[in-house]
């Protein structure tokens, strides 16, 4: 019996030896947790402080330097109202040759012929000047004129030739020619009602004339369009014509 006691008692002893160095072992490994956790953090935070962020603005290098190189508003309206003064200028400085070419194509396209062949760069720039200017009864301003007016005033400035004032007086004053005589600056003439000639154009090229419309003012017509054809009361040429020069 007493050999039992001894024996439970070092049993005792023995475990409650083994009970506090499981304690101690437990107390170090947390202790080590701890500081590690401890650790990371600390190195977090020296991280995160390194760091300087401007609200709004991109926080990388990179970035800064793309944002910095856009250009503002003010900028791009500058580079944009150079760039247009830089085009008036250009165009300020077109020649009359470059002019004479864009307005050979255009009125080829009208007239329907070849850009060689439409050379009275003068009369192209008239017509391109009077182009749509209405119609009215005596009138000879670029407010409004009538057929004979306009024939008048473009013999005289394009060929240097003095003719008549009215479609009546010009048909009379002018030698009556064939129809498949006609060249550029001959008169063609109609009875469109109320006279004996009551209409007039000069001739351009490729059975079409210049004329001041009732319907659409200066305009340019084809001598086989239905109306005119049916209306067509002659032709006539007046001598001494002079071209004008384009300079």
């Amino acid at each position: 019996m007493k050999l039992i006691t001894i024996l439970y008692s070092v049993l005792f002893i023995v475990l409650l030896s083994s009970c506090s160095q499981l304690k101690t072992l437990t107390s170090r490994d947390n202790s080590t947790r701890k500081n590690t956790v401890k650790s990371t953090k600390k190195k977090d935070v020296r991280f995160l402080d390194n760091i300087s962020v401007t609200p709004g603005q991109p926080s990388g290098s990179s970035h800064s330097t793309v944002v910095s190189s856009m250009p503002s508003i003010e900028k791009r309206n500058k580079e944009r109202e150079e760039y247009n003064a830089r085009i008036r200028n250009v165009s300020s400085r077109n020649t009359d040759i470059e002019k004479a070419d864009w307005l050979q194509l255009k009125y080829a396209i009208i007239l329907d012929a070849t850009v060689e062949s439409l050379t009275n760069i003068s009369l192209l720039k008239l017509i391109d000047e009077w182009w749509g200017t209405g119609y009215c009864i005596g009138g000879t301003t670029k407010n409004c004129i009538d057929c004979s007016g306009f024939a008048k005033m473009l013999m005289e400035d394009i060929y240097y030739v003095n003719i008549p004032r009215t479609a009546q007086e010009q048909y009379n004053g002018s030698s009556h020619i064939n129809l498949e005589d006609l060249t550029e600056g001959d008169l063609v003439f109609f009875y469109t009602g109320g006279r004996d000639i009551s209409h007039v154009g000069v001739y351009l090229f490729n059975n079409k004339f210049v004329h001041s419309a009732t319907s659409g003012g200066v305009m340019v017509s084809d001598l086989n369009d239905t109306y005119w054809k049916g209306r067509l009361k002659g032709v006539g040429r007046y001598s001494g014509l002079k071209v004008k020069s384009s300079n």
